[in-house]
């Protein structure tokens, strides 16, 4: 199933968030992103619509397991990208910029091609 761009971010940053505070709940998810609680809660709602999210009584996001896998997935391109461009030389504000655009578009195949031919593997970089 594909989510669109918006959605995978919103993933991500649950992905992050919960590796870095150990609990997640929407307010965390709009400070981090920087939007609207309201734009968070609408995009809660369709992930938990979607069956990709759970929300506990804490009001605490989680992931579902089969969305979990999808999460680090993306979470591991977007680090992937990021060191691959900054090791080039690129601005590290603009590596991080293009590797959130990156991360979406890219195939399963070519992902893994690229990786195989680089030795930056799939090392996550400290979020």
């Amino acid at each position: 199933m594909t989510l669109g761009k918006s959605l995978e971010d919103y993933l991500e940053t649950i992905l992050i968030l919960k590796i870095k505070k150990g609990m997640v709940r929407s307010i965390d998810v709009a400070d981090y992103m920087g939007f609207s609680k309201p734009r968070v809660s609408h995009a809660v709602k369709q992930l938990k619509t979607q069956g990709f999210l759970l929300m506990d009584n804490n009001g605490q996001l989680l992931l579902t397991d089969s969305r979990q896998a999808m999460a680090e997935k993306i979470y591991e391109r977007h680090c992937f990208f990021t060191k691959y461009l900054t090791e080039m030389g690129v601005d590290p504000k603009l590596a991080e910029s293009d590797a959130c655009k990156l991360e979406h578009v890219i195939s399963d195949e070519c992902f893994q091609k690229l990786k195989e031919s680089t030795r930056i593997g799939s090392e996550k970089e400290e979020v």
